[in-house]
């Protein structure tokens, strides 16, 4: 008769793993059953979805409420959720923003935009109104798309907006006003002073110094309302520029700047300024106001002459670029320090200077500039470097 064998190493290792297996097995049959990964997601959204401080809900495609949560049901003036299921979110809406909500139906779920922001009013059972901010994701749920939506009160912010605008509407009015009003006597006292250089009883004067000093005197007095007349003309044209809409027509620009360069081109010449227009072969158009767009150019070659040493150069170019119409203003002048060129275009810039030529500026132009550009629809920024020279690029669509 045969002796047993004896287990071999490898059969005892297998044994040993098959025995920790069943015992594993054993163990995870008697601990409680985990939840599915779902039932995990699910529990983790209801949590948000109930205790979030801002109001939520989920909407059908008709607007309405599947589900809401208690901070939406206490906006709304209510005092639980479950009041708000089963109505549509148009029964509380502002009756001059009921487009809002049918704005945002047709978003989402015409549009099939993934997500859609709006600012409306709504209006709770007891008459009172409020502000809020509405941010609505379409998400598929079941073969449907419903809307999640979240809404936050805004009313302290649409409070403090209006009366921001009311102090700026006030300012803006007193600022014009001023300006309006200052026209006649500056015009007065550049009169006078007309009057006195050319009355023959002061010329006369003598000794020549004392008169000298007079004239001299006079000269700044007609300097100071030169430059306050420029202030107030600029402060009058912004408030009419801010007033008013553009109505803009497709125009050959080659042909615009050929022809509204002319004078330019004449200063330029009697400053030592070599000016240059450089345009394509082929005709490139673009919507703008004739006008308001002069005014760009008249700031920007303005800035340029003034800033340009006798012997340098000023060209403009104009060129397609990547879908858009660019127009350049290049010149060879001081350039613009690093440190100034972020607050160039700021109301009132703290980055002006006096020009190569004693030329002053009001702090405006380049903002003003900047204005008629987005007006525009378009872009504007600049590159410079010292006494190497500025270039403004101009894209326009």
């Amino acid at each position: 008769m045969p002796a047993p064998s004896t287990p071999v190493p490898e059969q005892n290792a297998l044994e040993a793993e098959l025995q920790t297996l069943r015992a594993e097995n054993a163990r995870l049959k008697a601990a409680p059953p985990a939840p599915a990964a779902t039932e995990q997601s699910q529990l983790r959204f209801r949590t948000v979805f109930e205790n979030s401080p801002l109001g939520q809900k989920i909407i059908d495609p008709d607007l309405t409420i599947r589900q809401a949560n208690r901070a939406l049901a206490l906006m709304l003036g209510l005092g639980q959720p479950e009041e708000l299921v089963g109505r549509r979110i148009m029964e509380f809406a502002h009756p001059a923003h009921l487009a809002d909500w049918t704005n945002l139906q047709e978003r989402l779920w015409a549009h099939k935009e993934p997500n859609f922001q709006l600012e409306t009013c709504l209006v709770r059972p007891d008459g009172s109104s409020f502000w809020c901010q509405v941010t609505s994701v379409l998400f598929p749920d079941d073969g449907a798309e419903l809307g999640y939506t979240t809404l936050e009160d805004i009313s302290e912010r649409k409070k403090l907006e209006a009366i921001h605008k009311r102090l700026y509407d006030a300012q803006e009015t007193i600022l014009h006003l001023a300006a309006h009003d200052l026209k006649s006597p500056i015009s007065n006292i550049k009169l006078m002073v007309d009057l006195l250089q050319r009355d023959q009883a002061l010329q006369g004067l003598e000794p020549a110094e004392d008169l000298a000093s007079i004239n001299q005197l006079l000269e700044l007095i007609e300097q100071a309302c030169d430059e306050t007349s420029i202030t107030l003309q600029d402060l009058l044209y912004l408030g009419q520029l801010e007033s008013t809409k553009l109505q803009k027509h497709r125009t050959d620009l080659g042909a615009y700047l050929d022809e509204r360069l002319v004078v330019f081109q004449v200063v330029a010449k009697d400053k030592g300024i070599d000016m240059e227009l450089d345009l394509p072969k082929e005709p490139l158009y673009a919507n703008i106001h004739a006008d308001k767009f002069g005014r760009i150019l008249d700031n920007l070659l303005t800035n340029a002459m003034n800033f340009t040493p006798a012997g340098g150069r000023i060209c403009v170019r104009l060129q397609p670029h990547e879908g858009h119409v660019r127009l350049v203003v290049q010149d060879t002048g001081l350039g613009i320090p690093e440190e100034l060129q972020g607050r160039v275009f700021d109301k009132f810039s703290t980055a002006s200077r006096s020009g190569l030529y004693g030329d002053t500026t009001t702090g405006l132009g380049l903002f003003i500039t900047k204005q008629i550009v987005e007006l525009h629809e378009g872009k504007i920024w600049l590159e410079s470097k010292e006494q190497e020279g500025t270039t403004f690029f101009i894209d326009l669509t």
